[in-house]
């Protein structure tokens, strides 16, 4: 296997020095056009690639943004992280993905990160805790972090979010017009889902319009079959006389479980016997088996302010946008 060109090969061939070399591949430094020209030529006959590594030492950046992702089984995070890590690479950023588990927590993985100097660090799920911030292990120069698509309370820290306020405003207004009376609400993980803001929202909007005791539907995780077994456990307690009429889910996966069980188990009509409305709009959700109501997110806003933060290009703050309620059949 051939050995990789170094600087000073390169400086060799265009009758320069390394540091010139360093140069005409450093952005904004100080080099003429004519040399930075000699050692391009130079680079391109011998193959050479600056070793990002190597300049990481001297100029303290990697390059590299560290993802956390905790429920995969959400498949609202996969089209997020490719379009997230497109626009990383496009600022000449790599993307390493993380996933944080019960073997993994965000504890460790937040050391691990400033061990291997991250330039950056984004959070990416529901399991992140605010105390988390404050564990000991964790000291002052840590890279700076960032929350997508959920809310954040913790100073330094900026979140690039969904407007939740608006969101279910909107939703329960829509709910309203409708006719239905009797709300129910299913979060996932408890301890978790404070952190998306839907559930305190969506009780608050429903009892400023007189309805009092929103039903609460707890999944375990988010998935669909936490979604499936949260309905299934609610639907064979409750007489259909004393059901809900309409279910909103913290998102859309946990939706589309609950609405397979209800027709498939309990042989329900949607949105006759009970309306179903999710949260992300994900693509299997427009599905005709489907037709779910949901909630869209500005994904690609919300990824553009992220990144231009990182690269820089816009200050790090706290940044809330409005996304759109996307009516169908379910609801």
């Amino acid at each position: 296997m051939r050995k990789r060109a170094t600087a000073k090969e390169v400086a060799e061939a265009a009758g320069v020095s390394k540091w010139t070399v360093i140069r005409a591949f450093t952005p904004g430094a100080s080099i003429t056009e004519a040399s930075r020209q000699k050692v391009l030529q130079a680079a391109e006959v011998l193959n050479y690639s600056p070793n990002l590594l190597a300049r990481s030492l001297a100029t303290n950046t990697t390059h590299q943004v560290a993802v956390f992702v905790d429920d995969f089984a959400n498949p609202h995070k996969l089209p997020v992280l490719e379009m997230l890590t497109e626009r990383l690479q496009a600022e000449g950023l790599l993307t390493v993905l993380i996933n944080i588990n019960r073997h993994f927590d965000h504890v460790h993985a937040l050391i691990n990160a400033d061990q291997r100097q991250f330039d950056a660090v984004i959070l990416f799920g529901t399991a992140f805790r605010e105390e988390t911030l404050g564990d000991r292990r964790l000291g002052r120069g840590f890279p700076p972090m960032f929350v997508l698509a959920r809310d954040s309370q913790i100073p330094g820290v900026p979140a690039i979010a969904c407007d939740a306020e608006l969101a279910l405003s909107e939703i329960v207004d829509y709910l309203f017009d409708k006719g239905y009376r009797r709300p129910g609400f299913m979060t996932g993980a408890r301890t978790l889902s404070t952190a998306l803001g839907r559930r305190h929202h969506y009780a608050s909007f429903w009892r400023g319009k007189g309805v009092e005791g929103v039903i609460e539907l707890a999944a375990e995780r988010y998935s669909a079959q936490a979604g499936a077994e949260a309905a299934r456990t609610y639907l064979s307690a409750t007489s259909p006389a004393s059901r809900i009429d309409v279910l909103m889910c913290e998102n859309d996966i946990l939706a589309l479980g609950a609405m397979d069980v209800a027709r498939n188990e309990f042989g329900l009509r949607i949105p006759q016997d009970l309306a179903v409305v999710g949260f992300d709009n994900i693509e299997l959700g427009g599905a005709p088996a489907y037709e779910l109501t949901s909630y869209e997110q500005p994904t690609d806003e919300m990824i553009n302010a992220m990144v231009a933060m990182i690269a820089g290009k816009r200050d790090a703050e706290m940044v809330v946008m409005q996304g759109r309620l996307v009516p169908r059949s379910s609801a």
